[in-house]
């Protein structure tokens, strides 16, 4: 096993030097980071041609040209796991899935990190009741959180932020959020940077949970 490379499937297409850069952040010098993305091969027509079929079928995410697009969960739940399956057979120390979302279907055998499951479980860990406020990249999505993160004595609260917003959008969002007084915030989606988390914190003056951040840092436990 290769414990000083690192795979990782993005759910659209690489290059995503960002999301890289936001992982590499976090891990100690010296891991090589291996991006491929679950619509790698595919033309833009072929993306555009699967869009979600409802609410809970739709990913969000930026192609490398910073266009946002949004995805089929169950096209690209299979193509992730495809892509997953290599990094698997190839050896690497530990693969990551850049995304939030549940995928029940992608099989985790060998060191599969899917960022869902460990926000959600250090969420109950650290706030066993309160008010949990979550952004999300889509308005469908937005609708949906809290069938994915109301549990007894947690209330969900929400705000849409499309990753890649300016400034000016991210600080508004920040501002709506602070307005709901939630007690935890989670960015919940791989999309969002540490820079939006920044900003977030000018206006909400409680934690704030980054998924990449979070999700990198259990990688970063398992190969240093």
């Amino acid at each position: 096993m290769d414990n000083k490379r690192m795979g990782v499937v993005v759910i659209g297409q690489s290059p995503r030097p960002s999301i890289a850069a936001e992982i590499a952040s976090v891990l100690s010098p010296g891991m090589e980071i291996d991006l491929r993305g679950a619509l790698d091969g595919m033309t833009r027509a072929e993306i555009d041609a699967i869009p979600p079929r409802d609410g809970s079928d739709a990913l969000f995410t930026l192609l490398p040209n910073g266009d946002g697009v949004r995805l089929s969960k169950h096209v690209v739940e299979e193509r992730a796991a495809a892509q997953i399956r290599r990094f698997v057979e190839e050896g690497v120390g530990v693969t990551l899935l850049a995304c939030t979302g549940k995928f029940p279907n992608i099989e985790t055998d060998g060191l599969v990190i899917l960022p869902s499951a460990v926000l959600h479980n250090l969420v109950e860990a650290v706030l066993p009741k309160g008010r949990l406020g979550v952004f999300s990249p889509l308005a469908e999505q937005s609708a949906l959180i809290h069938k994915k993160w109301e549990r007894a004595g947690v209330e969900v609260v929400g705000v849409t932020l499309q990753p890649g917003s300016d400034d000016t959008v991210v600080d508004a969002a920040a501002r709506e959020m602070a307005a709901l007084k939630p007690d935890l915030v989670v960015m919940d989606c791989m999309g969002y940077s540490s820079a939006n988390k920044a900003r977030v914190r000018r206006s909400y003056g409680g934690p704030v949970v980054l998924g990449i951040a979070t999700a990198a840092r259990m990688v970063e436990e398992l190969v240093s």
